[in-house]
């Protein structure tokens, strides 16, 4: 066995593991549907009505999110219907993807 092939292995594992890690953390994000209760401007947040959030642990609630992009909030009023991701970032619950439902 020539040393390149020895050295090559491990180096693609490692590119596979990475590679691995990157999709599944991708996947890991789950879109949700809820109703806009509330829009805090101020604070840059966001009280959604929603079902069960599976993927952050979170039973059926109303709850205030941050946002990642403030701007989203000049679309946005109480009763909208919205699809959303959402995440823990920062130790904190933020909606990282918005859409309005038609």
């Amino acid at each position: 066995m020539h040393v390149s092939e020895v050295l090559s292995r491990p180096l693609a594992a490692l590119a596979l593991l990475v590679v691995g890690t990157l999709v599944g953390g991708a996947a890991l994000a789950q879109e949700h549907v809820g109703e806009v209760m509330r829009v805090d401007k101020g604070q840059a947040k966001v009280t959604i009505k929603h079902g069960p959030l599976a993927d952050l642990n979170l039973p059926a609630m109303a709850m205030a999110y941050r946002v990642r992009d403030p701007q989203w909030l000049d679309q946005l009023k109480a009763g909208d219907r919205v699809r959303f991701d959402a995440e823990k970032v920062s130790g904190l619950y933020t909606v990282t993807r918005l859409t309005l439902v038609r």
